[in-house]
């Protein structure tokens, strides 16, 4: 098997879980260092906002690392996504395409759902929901939680954090909660 054709294929969860895993003592070792990838945003803002908002208030300088990390996760997306893009059809399982096309879901050619989350839903009452609400709600869920899935449930987990336990949950439940309580009926209403 060549190289390109083992990047190409999605890895099996053995694999690719202990190597997002290994980020936390590679991290903790290099510099004492927490994996996180919202607080980037809070970098950018008080880099680039000179206002006295106390939020932004701080050396964000010593975060360049944390800001590096996130720059080349972004590379590796698009050259993920460009060039190194997986030749075999994306596959759901039966029961789940079963549920989504009983909501109204038809469109399953890429990784997220058409019917959602197209350019053409951006200015109608779907994207209000989906892009507008569904982003503010995530922002203040992370700002409220003080960070997102990948610094609780990757980071704060790892390292035995109460709190990120909690958030975890929290995190866990509003996915369970929104997938089956609230998606099926936001879906007529458009």
């Amino acid at each position: 098997m060549e190289i390109l054709d083992l990047i190409r294929r999605p890895w099996p969860w053995y694999v690719a879980g202990p190597l997002i895993g290994l980020t936390v003592p590679t991290l903790l070792l290099l510099g004492n260092k927490s994996f996180g990838i919202s607080s980037s945003l809070r970098h950018i803002c008080a880099a680039c906002m000179p206002a006295s908002i106390p939020f932004f208030q701080y050396n964000w300088k010593q975060e360049l690392w944390n800001l590096f990390f996130v720059t080349g996760i972004l590379i590796g997306g698009f050259l993920a996504t460009n060039f190194l893009k997986n030749p075999e059809v994306f596959r759901l399982s039966a029961d789940t395409l079963a549920d989504l096309k009983a909501i109204g879901v038809q469109d399953f050619s890429g990784l997220m759902p058409a019917d959602l989350f197209a350019a053409n839903n951006l200015f109608s009452g779907k994207g209000l929901v989906f892009f507008v609400l569904g982003g503010f709600l995530v922002g203040f869920g992370t700002r409220w939680a003080g960070g997102c899935t990948s610094g609780h449930s990757i980071m704060g987990l790892s390292t035995l954090q109460w709190p990120s336990l909690v958030a975890t949950c929290c995190f866990m439940l509003g996915g369970f909660v929104t997938t089956h309580l609230l998606l099926p009926y936001i879906m007529k209403l458009f």
